[in-house]
């Protein structure tokens, strides 16, 4: 199976996806947000598609740890995914949240030592984003595996 990631914006969100090994994330994407109904209906196309088992949501606390108005957003948006997944007979998909404090920053480095243009960064920063809260995410699970082994 594989984990899809989401980097949740107010016009766009980013797409990951994993390997089937669960070890890498790669970009996948960008939806441009139309409606919350709709959007979740996209991404719940997207985890049948590539058999997703797993739904990693980026979590934009502030940098005290508490909720932002962003954050609302993406309790929001998961909390639809949800709510479409059970409808769908498909709750043994499992939905997390992962603290993604400092992933657009990441992201924009990346693309910057990537040399690409002001223009193209902006195309690709959301999914960007979406690929570093992923991949954190997956070495995070790993490292957590590995100490209990």
């Amino acid at each position: 199976m594989r984990i899809i990631g989401l980097d949740v914006g107010t016009k766009t969100v980013g797409v990951a996806i994993s390997d089937e090994l669960e070890l890498i994330a790669q970009g996948y994407g960008v939806i441009e947000r139309v409606g919350l109904r709709k959007d979740t209906g996209k991404i719940l196309d997207l985890i049948r598609e590539h058999d997703c088992g797993q739904v990693v949501v980026g979590l934009p606390l502030r940098l005290d740890g508490g909720d932002s108005p962003m954050t609302e957003l993406a309790r929001e948006f998961a909390a639809m995914l949800m709510n479409k997944l059970k409808s769908n007979r498909m709750s043994h998909v499992t939905v997390e949240f992962y603290d993604e404090r400092f992933t657009t920053a990441m992201a924009e480095k990346v693309l910057l030592e990537a040399d690409l243009s002001r223009a193209k960064r902006k195309q690709l920063i959301d999914q960007q984003a979406a690929v570093v809260i992923l991949q954190n995410y997956l070495d995070l699970r790993s490292r957590r595996k590995s100490l209990r082994e």
